[in-house]
């Protein structure tokens, strides 16, 4: 590349503001949440076949002027105590819940709270994807939140966002929450 055209180049990235900036996203939640859904959702990706996760899934997602790269972990039982493995330098935690899923909505919250206890995400970010909103049997985001206790997270910024995986519909309300965060 020409002097030219570098210098031309940094005028253009001045101008945009900045070259397209980076973040680390860590996604969890509980075996069948629809977390690899979502991730395919934000992808633009087909999302008529999933299997299970087994280990984790990468995926760079473009959003408002920065690269996301969304890490997408398995949540079986006996993956879940290398979730911690993953958390170093997270700019952003998404939790993903099946709201349709009320018997396991107490083990969810339990994993959610030993998850913010862990020191590598002290003051991050956490997103609450209220998942699988167009099923009749889902509670509403409202009541998930008060269930998780996420009003007594004062240490960090959180949204609950209800959205549905598959439709798509609420998933890009929640991205435009994580980029107005940064």
């Amino acid at each position: 590349m020409g002097e030219v055209q570098k210098g031309l180049l940094a005028v253009i990235q001045k101008l945009k503001g900045s070259v397209e900036q980076e973040l680390r996203i860590v996604l969890l939640g509980l075996d069948n949440a629809g977390k690899t859904t979502l991730l395919k959702c934000l992808a633009s990706e087909e999302v008529s076949t999933i299997t299970p996760t087994q280990g984790f899934n990468i995926k760079s997602v473009h959003s408002h002027g920065f690269k996301l790269n969304v890490w997408d972990i398995g949540g079986q039982r006996a993956i879940r105590p290398y979730w911690k493995k993953y958390l170093g330098n997270t700019d952003t935690l998404i939790y993903v819940i099946d709201s349709a899923d009320k018997k396991r909505f107490e083990e969810t919250g339990q994993e959610l709270a030993e998850l913010i206890e862990d020191e590598s995400l002290t003051g991050v970010p956490l997103l609450v994807f209220a998942n699988k909103q167009d099923l009749a049997s889902a509670a509403p985001a409202a009541e998930i939140a008060e269930g998780l206790k996420l009003p007594t997270y004062r240490d960090r910024q959180w949204q609950i966002q209800a959205c549905s995986a598959l439709s798509g519909e609420g998933v890009q309300d929640g991205m435009n929450w994580i980029c107005s965060q940064i």
